[in-house]
């Protein structure tokens, strides 16, 4: 209820007619002030007009007005420069520390306004806003959709510079990581990083002549060798033997199989042809960052991800019976996923670092140039009147699906802004 006080105070939805001291006084807000989100007053430097005298100082904000005491800023010297006490409930009078009295103003806003926050904000649909967004200029919506893209695209990014910084600055590694988290797909990207976490490069490169030995660190890191297992596929037997003895050497400990999850999973999806996959690309010393930097264009990075797997892999989703049809590591939809999440911020990240920032405009065409996601939250939009053309748009509602609708942050959204804004001032 504070928050969205303050909401109301910063942007200046109240209603003008009803600015009143608690005393009687006419208010007039001429700067509502800064907005502080560390200790002290809610905002610094307000000027507001009281009675015709204008006062420059700080402005708090509570709930109720008791608060003031409750919270001790009746003993604060920090408090003492505020000019005017905002409240939603008048139910005590506020002092400073030397006992002096501080101008009251109990907040009102349009019915309106509230009614239109408690229907966002208590909405039973996936998307709050979802029956009156057609409402909405198309520039804020277009405007507020290019700047949540870049919102995500910034929070992969940070996500590659904490590696860089873990990683003492070798991109190589950055990019295994990056590239094995996003082989999960969403659902198993958490267990796909810890994966890379616990079997590094540096180990990988040590048996980088062997695919065998390549594959039996990568499953059996992965939990997904049992060495007490018995049968007939003598692959798999393999695999166990030989993780057995690496293990012992380098004291090696594998995840847990439960980190995996295959519930309501496609066969050609499952976690096992994703590190089959990565195996791949760690046989003979991995150098896919370089090779993604040199790429000259996207049909060279899909021929990157357009790996063909051979031998066991070639016709196997799992350990066990073979599959009569082989197919690609990767779909040409799953290999988009690939270059929107790993490529796309790989080459903005190194771009900023590097100051090459053609790699950082590469990043944004790269975006620009590939289909929109097929996914449910792009259907939701879709049903709202929001058309996706490109991976840049699909982004920018996955960010607003997720960091906002879903967690009814809509004061915070520019989307939500406009509708409630309008509703403040609607008589």
């Amino acid at each position: 209820m504070e928050q969205l006080m303050q909401y109301i105070w910063q942007h200046r939805l109240w209603r003008s007619e009803d600015m009143l001291t608690n005393d009687g006084r006419p208010v007039r807000v001429l700067d509502p002030g800064l907005l502080n989100t560390d200790a002290g007053p809610d905002f610094f430097n307000a000027k507001v007009e009281i009675d015709g005298q204008t006062w420059v100082g700080n402005v708090e904000i509570h709930v109720r007005a008791s608060d003031w005491k409750r919270h001790g800023h009746d003993r604060d010297n920090a408090y003492d420069s505020v000019v005017l006490h905002v409240v939603d409930k008048d139910d005590a009078p506020v002092l400073r520390s030397n006992g002096e009295r501080i101008p009251q103003l109990v907040l009102q806003v349009s019915p309106l306004f509230d009614s239109s926050y408690r229907q966002l904000v208590n909405s039973k649909l996936e998307l709050p806003c979802e029956n009156v967004i057609a409402s909405v200029p198309r520039l804020t919506i277009t405007e507020w959709i290019e700047r949540l893209a870049f919102e995500r695209l910034h929070s992969k990014v940070q996500r590659v510079r904490d590696l860089l910084e873990m990683y003492h600055g070798s991109w190589e590694d950055v990019c295994y990581v990056t590239v094995a988290r996003n082989l999960g797909f969403g659902i198993n990207n958490d267990a796909f990083e810890r994966l890379a976490r616990r079997t590094p490069l540096r180990l990988l490169h040590k048996h980088s002549d062997s695919l065998m030995q390549i594959e039996a660190l990568l499953f059996g890191q992965a939990g997904m060798l049992d060495p007490m297992a018995t049968g007939t596929d003598t692959y798999y037997q393999h695999l166990c033997s030989e993780y057995a003895f690496l293990a012992n050497k380098f004291s090696l400990r594998p995840m847990e199989p439960e980190s995996w999850k295959l519930f309501r999973i496609r066969p050609q999806n499952f976690p096992y042809r994703r590190i089959a996959m990565l195996a791949h690309y760690i046989e003979g010393s991995f150098r896919l960052m370089a090779q993604i930097l040199d790429a000259s264009g996207e049909k060279e990075l899909r021929k990157l991800f357009q790996v063909e797997l051979t031998g066991y892999w070639s016709n196997h989703y799992s350990f066990g019976k073979p599959q009569e049809r082989p197919s690609l590591a990767l779909s040409n939809r799953s290999i988009d996923i690939v270059l929107i999440n790993t490529v796309a911020p790989l080459y903005y990240a190194y771009g900023e670092i590097t100051g090459n920032y053609a790699l950082t405009d590469k990043a944004i065409s790269l975006l620009e140039s590939l289909p929109a996601e097929k996914n449910s939250i792009v259907d939701s939009f879709a049903r709202a009147g929001i058309d996706c053309d490109s991976a840049l748009t699909t982004q920018a509602l996955i960010e607003l699906r997720r960091s906002y609708c879903d967690a009814r942050k809509c004061i915070y959204c520019k989307i939500g802004h406009r509708l409630l804004s309008e509703a403040a001032h609607r008589e």
